[in-house]
């Protein structure tokens, strides 16, 4: 464990993670994680950043070295509990991921809870696929990501491609997923006082900001209960001490009874969506290294 490693630990545990536990609106949470992007998340050497609309959503591209007109793609789905969060927020470490893969990276800015909850989020993660497929896309050469909440939005848009039977993504990765709104992972109550950054006592809460009265067993809200015949390769990364480690888990378990060849990258002590940090963390640099590796390994002829 690095001394930065060390120091950014100490200072969610003590300061962000009894903040998150106490704010009181999704509002407020909404410009915190803005405010704070844009202090902590520097971007890399030649980033490039986009607006654009896929169809009635906006979205931002983002790069580094290789600008936008590819014909390769990273579709990304931030993270924020479904409540907060943007493109703005992510788009540092996307632009990174583009600086190591020479891809670039588009980020959907879905609709929020709890102003429109589920399936609001899902139904925009639908339609920009469709989007970018409508620009002429192959899917073939698109690879999709998230973290978080993003990373279980991501996985959701897989199982309706997967059991649509159509067209599918290279492959995806996600970072932390959140992937059982029903709650039911052990860890959430087995690492609540370890994790360095998610508060366990808001978990039912914010799940009840996006899922309201329809069932978190939906597998589009919890995508560990979905079938997915027909998958590509997945990455999937998290912590072993993070509250959602049995989500992420329990889906890799998920995923290779289904015959998907799944890589479950298990790290220690770090906490939630660590490479968030790349720039600044050694160890997030390494973790979003092992990610470019992965979209290198889907997107590159054989």
């Amino acid at each position: 464990m690095t001394l930065r490693l060390r120091l950014l630990n100490l200072w969610l545990q003590r300061v962000e993670k009894p903040w998150l536990a106490r704010v009181p609106e999704p509002a407020e949470a909404r410009r915190s994680f803005e405010r704070a992007a844009r202090l902590l998340f520097p971007d890399p050497p030649g980033a490039l950043y986009l607006e654009d609309r896929l169809g009635a959503i906006p979205a931002l591209w983002a790069s580094a070295g290789c600008g936008t007109g590819g014909p390769e793609i990273i579709l990304y789905f931030h993270g924020g509990g479904y409540v907060m969060g943007s493109p703005q927020t992510h788009k540092a470490m996307l632009a990174q991921l583009s600086r190591l893969t020479g891809r670039a990276a588009c980020l959907p800015d879905y609709r929020k809870a709890p102003e429109t909850p589920f399936p609001a989020a899902v139904e925009d993660a639908r339609a920009a696929w469709e989007a970018l497929l409508a620009r002429g896309y192959d899917p073939a050469r698109i690879v999709l990501g998230g973290d978080s909440a993003g990373g279980g939005l991501a996985l959701a848009l897989l199982c309706m491609l997967c059991r649509a039977g159509g067209d599918l993504p290279a492959g995806l990765f996600a970072l932390s997923p959140w992937t059982d709104l029903t709650l039911s992972g052990a860890s959430l109550d087995r690492n609540a006082e370890i994790d360095r950054l998610l508060p366990a006592n808001r978990v039912t809460e914010l799940r009840d900001y996006y899922v309201g009265a329809a069932d978190p067993s939906d597998p589009r809200a919890s995508p560990l209960f979905g079938r997915y015949p027909g998958c590509p390769p997945v990455f999937l990364q998290a912590a072993r001490t993070e509250i959602l480690h049995d989500d992420v888990a329990r889906m890799a378990e998920r995923l290779r009874a289904e015959g998907a060849r799944v890589t479950f990258d298990l790290w220690e002590d770090l906490p939630h969506v660590w490479p968030i940090f790349q720039g600044t963390l050694p160890e997030a640099d390494a973790a979003l290294a092992r990610v470019a590796r992965f979209v290198d390994g889907r997107l590159t002829p054989e």
